[in-house]
């Protein structure tokens, strides 16, 4: 299929030195490659390290900002495809990266903690240059900053899920919150994955409900081993193999002959070594019905491999049993030669069907439509 690059420049639709696009940001967008008949835009900036994103229905996207510890609510007024609209709603929090809507209450998250903004858009339109009050939900969860930063999502029942990393590069560790995803029950964790060393992105199928998530491997095994993963919950509290395997057939030279007394459950797909996926989203939006339960995850990009790999999003095609079908490049171009031009870190869909993109590298969101 042919591809095409795509500049998108609107300067007078951003409020001055509020939204402003630097050369550089416009370039990573002209390298940009995704499928003729669509475009990719730039649809807000100067929002540091974007991560996960979320809704409300007034039309407010809220972003988590990792690196100045920050979450924003972002808006289009003139739904034009451009932000011209940023109010920080909280502050002051270590690695600020999930977001997410349950009936109108803002929950967000920081490495140790969960919080909540009850009434988020009711407060927001009240206009008060005072930081809405945010309620403590859970403090609840180990400190460690690596692997340290939280995805966070509710499910259709209103059930809060995060996942925690495991504290280390490949190790075994006592607190056995470490390296799972889990969902809260009231003041307590219950053990939804385990066995999962750093999993920053899941979401729910449209229609089976299962739980999907994928999984960074290990480092420091080669350029090409172990693969990331993509995983699929079909029973809660299933094992997925961290540290003692990886990928589907990779034993752990360390930890790989420890008698666990687990069924390890394989990836249902293998996403490639040190690509390091970071976000995952369903697609279920109106504009592009052709991509209607496919998953969309983006690559954040390797660090440590000889050659860089990842840096893109790809789209996954699942069949009827939510197998993987496919696997297609969705956007690429983040990575010229060996030069990083920007690292996207989380999709979105939006109401209106289109898909937004954070890069934390760029520090820009992109948003994908028809042309």
């Amino acid at each position: 299929m042919m591809r095409h690059k795509f500049l998108f420049l609107v300067i007078s639709c951003y409020v001055p030195g509020i939204f402003s696009q630097t050369t550089e940001q416009l370039k990573v967008l002209s390298d940009l490659k995704i499928d003729s008949g669509l475009s990719i835009t730039i649809y807000a900036s100067d929002i540091d390290s974007p991560r996960q994103l979320a809704a409300s229905k007034d039309g407010r996207i809220y972003v988590g900002s990792r690196n100045s510890g920050k979450i924003f609510a972002i808006r289009d007024t003139d739904q034009n495809g451009v932000v011209d609209e940023k109010v920080l709603v909280a502050e002051n929090l270590t690695f600020a990266t999930g977001v997410s809507m349950h009936d109108g209450d803002l929950f967000f998250s920081e490495i140790d903690k969960i919080w909540k903004i009850e009434n988020i858009s009711e407060k927001l339109d009240r206009g008060s240059a005072a930081l809405p009050a945010k309620t403590l939900v859970t403090n609840d969860l180990p400190s460690d900053k690596w692997h340290g930063w939280k995805w966070i999502k509710h499910d259709k029942n209103g059930d809060l899920y995060t996942n925690v990393g495991a504290p280390c590069n490949v190790c075994e560790s006592k607190d056995k919150r470490y390296a799972s995803i889990l969902r809260l029950n009231g003041e307590s964790w219950e053990y939804v994955a385990r066995g999962v060393r750093n999993s920053v992105g899941f979401d729910f199928h449209p229609e089976s409900d299962k739980l999907y998530f994928t999984d960074n491997g290990r480092d420091w095994l080669g350029d090409d081993s172990p693969s990331c993963e993509l995983n699929r919950v079909d029973k809660e509290g299933s094992f997925y193999g961290f540290p003692y395997k990886h990928a589907t057939d990779v034993m752990d030279p360390e930890f790989g002959m420890t008698d666990t007394g687990f069924d390890f459950v394989d990836p249902i797909a293998e996403l490639g070594a040190h690509v390091a996926p970071t976000g995952v989203t369903f697609y279920d939006g109106l504009m592009f019905p052709e991509f209607n339960n496919n998953l969309f995850i983006t690559l954040h990009g390797s660090w440590n491999r000889s050659s860089k790999v990842g840096y893109k999003v790809i789209r996954i095609s699942l069949d009827a049993e939510g197998n993987m079908i496919s696997t297609k490049d969705f956007i690429s171009g983040w990575l010229s030669g060996d030069d990083v031009l920007g690292r996207p870190s989380a999709p979105f869909v939006m109401k209106d069907g289109s898909i937004l993109i954070s890069d934390d590298k760029a520090n820009l969101i992109y948003r994908v439509a028809r042309n």
